[in-house]
C-alpha cells in the first residue's frame, strides 16, 4: 500500500502474459498445494481414478497436500516439449501466479519476478481488481 492513498503501490495494474517457458513449473524444489477438490478436477482431466492420481502425483506434508515433484525439482506434471501437461485443470496456485503476496509485497519484488518470469511485465495490463482476486485465492 502507498502511505497517501492507502492504494497498492500496483494500482494502476501490472502486466502479464504466461509465455509458457516452465520456469515456475521446474527448479528448485517447492510445493505446489492442491485441496482435495483440485486433485478431483486433475483425475478427471486425465481421464485416471481419483484415488491412482492422488497416490502418484500428490505427497502429504505438514501443512497439507502437494503435487508431487520428478528427481530435479519440476513439477511432476511439466515436460519439458509439452509445458504443462494439465493446464486447463492447473491448481490454483499455479492459475495466480504471478499474482502471490511475495511478489507483490513491493515494486522490487514485482521486479525481481520479472527478471526470472518472462510474461511478468508484458503482455495484457491486469487490472488491480483481478490481482487482488488472484491474490486472494490462495495465501502463500
Amino acid at each position: 500500500m502507498t502511505a497517501d492513498d492507502n492504494q497498492p503501490w500496483y494500482n494502476a495494474g501490472l502486466r502479464f502474459e504466461c509465455t509458457m517457458c516452465g520456469r515456475c513449473c521446474t527448479g528448485a524444489p517447492g510445493f505446489v498445494w492442491v485441496s482435495d477438490e483440485e486433485v478431483a478436477t486433475i483425475a478427471e482431466f486425465l481421464h485416471e481414478p481419483l484415488e491412482q492420481v492422488t497416490a502418484m502425483h500428490t505427497r502429504i506434508v505438514e501443512r497439507g497436500r502437494s503435487l508431487r515433484e520428478s528427481a530435479n525439482g519440476d513439477c511432476v506434471f511439466y515436460d519439458k516439449q509439452a509445458g504443462c501437461t494439465i493446464y486447463p485443470a492447473r491448481p490454483a496456485q499455479c492459475r495466480t501466479w504471478p499474482f502471490w503476496e511475495n511478489n507483490l509485497a513491493t515494486p522490487m519484488e514485482w521486479q525481481h519476478t520479472c527478471e526470472v518470469c518472462p510474461g511478468s511485465g508484458q503482455g495484457d495490463l491486469i487490472q488491480v481488481e483481478e490481482i487482488t482476486r488472484r491474490l486472494n485465492v490462495i495465501r502463500l
